[in-house]
């Protein structure tokens, strides 16, 4: 028999180890990729802001992977990549300036002034969250803590409430009221007391019962029929520069946000008065069905002459009310066509 030499078993060697860190790999990928979508929906609600989820969760899986090897299965892996999902987003809020995303209607006064189109570069603002990012989740079924259904969570309006929540009351939240965990559970994922996380789900709860006093927020049902016919006219009123169409889809009372932009309005004859303004530096616009948090949401393409191209302009995400439009909130320039990749759509449409 052939000895082998030095270079012949180290040549081996390396070949067994790369092709024990293919067979780690395969099995680490098998085991977690059908928790992505879920825990990235998790780190949305934890920071309101699509990209950051998708960074959050590029952060998880690496740092999972890093310390896979010592993962010993003393409890779920689904609970383990929840707890690095978590903490890695209390870290990384405890470095932002601010650590809430919130609307222009959560931090000042309604207007009747037209704006000046000058962006509010200090504030970061949150996002909406493309429905196809929410379809195909591997895990939807809550523990028996729950309070919360998972798509009633992610609805723009509950987004922006517990956004309000500081960081650690509003993980303990979506830990024990939406994936309904133990409070001794979630105590031992964030290495903390049962009485901290009762303390601080208190607390969390009590924000939102100032906001919903029925304790929850209304969960948002398939467009009917008639809703149907709503967006078809929201539509045709966009694209056909019909104001006094557009108006009547609103209710009196519509409330109207335009992130980036501060500056917000409340009642239809407000309203009315801004896109009067507003259209009159538009040749004309196309909108595009998506969705978003779980709500009707149109993309919108304008153009600012008649050979100009269709170049994308905003996402907007709509709250119906019955028959009518309660709340409007269009994702603007600048940042708002920073949205389209996200929702797979292109910035110039064809």
């Amino acid at each position: 028999m052939k000895s082998l030499s030095n270079h012949d078993i180290k040549g081996r060697d390396a070949r067994y180890q790369e092709s024990g860190s293919n067979r780690m790999n395969q099995t680490f990928e098998q085991l977690t990729e059908p928790f992505r979508r879920e825990l990235k929906r998790h780190c949305y609600c934890m920071l309101g802001s699509v990209h950051e989820a998708e960074d959050l969760v590029q952060e998880t899986y690496l740092r999972a992977w890093r310390s896979f090897g010592s993962f010993e299965g003393r409890g779920t892996l689904r609970a383990w990549l929840y707890q690095i999902a978590t903490n890695a987003c209390l870290n990384f809020l405890a470095s932002r300036k601010n650590p809430q995303r919130l609307l222009p209607n959560q931090r000042v006064p309604a207007t009747t002034a037209m704006p000046d189109g000058t962006p509010a570069t200090d504030v970061v603002w949150l996002e909406p969250y493309p429905d196809s990012d929410l379809d195909g989740i591997a895990d939807e079924s809550p523990g028996p803590e729950a309070r919360y259904a998972h798509d009633e969570v992610v609805q723009l309006a509950f987004v922006t409430v517990i956004q309000e929540l500081p960081p650690r009351q509003r993980a303990v939240l979506l830990l024990c009221d939406v994936l309904g965990w133990s409070a001794l559970e979630t105590a031992e994922l964030l290495g903390t007391s049962t009485a901290a996380i009762n303390s601080a789900r208190q607390r969390a709860r009590e924000t939102l019962a100032q906001r919903y006093p029925d304790g929850r927020p209304t969960i948002a049902s398939p467009p009917s029929p008639v809703q149907q016919e709503l967006l078809s006219r929201y539509v045709r009123a966009w694209e056909a520069h019909d104001l006094d169409g557009f108006v009547t889809l609103l209710k009196e009372n519509a409330i109207y946000t335009m992130p980036p932009i501060s500056q917000w309005y409340a009642g239809n004859r407000a309203i009315r008065s801004f896109f009067e303004w507003a259209w009159k530096y538009y040749s004309g616009f196309r909108l595009v069905p998506t969705a978003a948090n779980r709500q009707p949401a149109f993309a919108t393409y304008y153009r600012a002459h008649m050979d100009a191209p269709w170049t994308a302009h905003s996402i907007h995400v709509l709250t119906l009310d019955r028959d009518a439009i309660s709340r409007l909130t269009l994702f603007v320039k600048p940042t708002g066509p920073g949205l389209f990749s996200t929702f797979g759509l292109p910035m110039i449409l064809s």
